[in-house]
């Protein structure tokens, strides 16, 4: 036998039901949307990477004028050139944006200093599905690196290379990293996220945040990328 519930049609039981429904619409914190702007250097490309990003929920498509710190800056061309390079420095570092570059191709001499222009996320253009660049703008709103693994391994390789010229050195520079600290950029190298490293490491994912955030600030480092280039450049990892 199929039973049922019925609340009961009297004034203490609606008021019970209506109170308990607002008191969760109350609790049920809105869902907080980035501000993104998309440049490049033809309309076409302009207009896919918008139709591709408008309708996603957190995602709050913005005109170029609108740029303020904490904005997420969508760069499409087909290489970091100057034009390109010039207008990145501008967003990241005069008007605080986060950025995602969206490339056909980087060169060897170009990937070092896209990372410290403060590029947090990369996304080949072949590559740039409504997913992956809505997933790329996530993690650069976060400060995370999000970039393609032949990328990354590029960029440990280049780095290794600048490594020998700092082999002689003893000791570490006073501005330098701590054991804690490399041993949270070592994994972030690996590409791991908060989740694997507080995992590894055993630390709680709050530790892990709190080191990277220590370390970014202190050393004046945009974003995990960024931190990870600099402790491969000084010889740390």
């Amino acid at each position: 036998m199929r039973s049922t519930f019925r609340t009961a049609d009297t004034p203490a039981a609606t008021a019970m039901v209506t109170g308990t429904a607002t008191a969760m619409a109350e609790h049920q914190e809105p869902r907080r949307r980035i501000p993104v702007v998309v440049h490049t250097l033809d309309p076409l490309s302009r207009a896919g990477v918008l139709s591709q990003l408008r309708g996603h929920p957190v995602i709050d498509l913005k005109d170029d004028a609108a740029v303020r710190p904490g904005t997420v800056a969508v760069l499409v061309g087909e290489t970091p050139d100057e034009p390109l390079l010039s207008t990145l420095r501008r967003m990241v570092r005069s008007e605080g944006a986060r950025a995602v570059l969206v490339v056909s191709l980087i060169r060897e001499t170009e990937l070092l200093e896209v990372i410290e222009c403060g590029v947090g996320a990369i996304v080949w253009r072949h590559e740039a599905t409504p997913h992956r660049l809505a997933q790329a703008v996530l993690a650069a709103s976060r400060g995370d690196g999000d970039l393609p693994a032949d990328l990354l391994g590029r960029l440990i390789n280049q780095v290794g290379t600048l490594q020998r010229s700092v082999a002689g050195r003893t000791g570490a520079p006073l501005s330098g990293l701590v054991p804690r600290e490399i041993d949270v950029l070592r994994l972030v190298a690996e590409g791991m996220d908060t989740g694997e490293i507080a995992s590894k490491l055993s630390y709680s994912e709050r530790t892990v945040k709190n080191v990277m955030h220590g370390l970014t600030t202190r050393l004046h480092l945009r974003n995990r990328a960024h931190a990870v280039a600099y402790a491969l450049r000084e010889g740390y990892i």
